[in-house]
Order: C-alpha cells, then sequence, then structure tokens
C-alpha cells in the first residue's frame, strides 16, 4: 500500500512554453520538476506518472467536458464545478483541456482528481492577497500550511500552483478535500 504522500501533483501548461509542473513529496520534502520550453510536456508527463507510478494524480486542469456533451444540461460552455467557483469553461481551455484529458486516459489504472489552486488558497489560505502578485510574500507566509518543507524554493507560479495542487491531493487523502460540482459531470477538489 502506498503511503498518502505518494500522489503527484500537475500545474498543466501549454505543450512547448515549459509552464507545466509537478510535485511530489520523497524523504520529508516537496520536490518541483518543471518542463523545459521547447520540450513535449505531454510526453515529458507522460514519462513522469510513469516512473513514479503515484497513488493518485491532481491535477490543475479540466479532466471533464460540460455535462451537455453526454446528454445532460444545457450549458454548452460551463460544468456546475465552473460555474461555482469562477473558474474558466474547458471549452475556452479547449486545446488544453483536450491534452489533459488524453494524459488521464493513457493511466487507466490510476486516480485523477481536478483541483483549481486559486480556490484552496481562497479557503484555506483566506484568499491571501499576495497570491499571483508577490511570490517571496507569498512563500514566506503560506510555506507553514504545507506538510513538508520545499527541498528547493519555488522559483515562479507554476511551481507554487504544483504545490498547492499537492497539497489539494494531501488534503484530499485525509479526508479534508471539498468536492464541488455534480459527480457525472466532474468535480473539482480544493
Amino acid at each position: 500500500m502506498k503511503s498518502p504522500s505518494s500522489h503527484l501533483a500537475i500545474d498543466f501548461g501549454a505543450k512547448l512554453a515549459g509552464t507545466t509542473v509537478v510535485c511530489s513529496a520523497k524523504n520529508g520534502h516537496l520536490h518541483l520538476l518543471q518542463s523545459a520550453k521547447k520540450q513535449d510536456a505531454d510526453a515529458w508527463l507522460r514519462n513522469i506518472i510513469a516512473e513514479q507510478n503515484p497513488s493518485a494524480v491532481y491535477m490543475d486542469a479540466p479532466l471533464s467536458l460540460p455535462g451537455v456533451y453526454q446528454g445532460e444540461g444545457d450549458n454548452f460552455h460551463y460544468r456546475q464545478c465552473d460555474r461555482l467557483l469562477g473558474a474558466m469553461s474547458p471549452m475556452f481551455l479547449g486545446g488544453l483541456t483536450a491534452r489533459a484529458m488524453q494524459v488521464r486516459a493513457a493511466f487507466p489504472l490510476i486516480p485523477f482528481y481536478e483541483i483549481y489552486p486559486a480556490q484552496l488558497v481562497r479557503i484555506a489560505f483566506q484568499g491571501d492577497v499576495f497570491y499571483k502578485k508577490d511570490l517571496s510574500a507569498f512563500l514566506v507566509k503560506k510555506a507553514e500550511k504545507l506538510p513538508f518543507p520545499f527541498a528547493k524554493q519555488p522559483e515562479n507560479w507554476h511551481q507554487v500552483d504544483a504545490a498547492l495542487a499537492w497539497l489539494s491531493g494531501w488534503r484530499h487523502g485525509r479526508g479534508e478535500a471539498l468536492p464541488f460540482g455534480e459527480e457525472g459531470e466532474g468535480l473539482i477538489w480544493v
């Protein structure tokens, strides 16, 4: 049986931009890996998931489409979870959504969960005013909320979001995460 910290978390970015980041816990520290610019982030990510064989993956990207595409409801743009949290439409994100769903489909035996770092900040950090504005201040004030220290301090917001995705997974494993949305259409865990 895998430990509750054997999950991976992903801040999923554009395929070639070098903005996809993976966060995992090893030896009592959070480790961050970031894709390189002009590198196929999806192939890189599939390799990491295959190598680490995590207990679960928590991804900051839409992993489903609005219910209307399955014959439920009438909203072609948003899922209920998107409306509840003010998240972007999976349809607006288009290619990113399709890529995230494709990565998920490559690992049918590993559970994938959609997360939303901005909502975690609103709930767990009381809407911290430094989030996405002052990286140093956010890290100084909020790093103590993480159960493990960083092996190396995050250098950008993509790395912070991957760590927040990891924290959502940690909360989920401990029964503390909250689901938003409808089971059949898609849930976002915070």
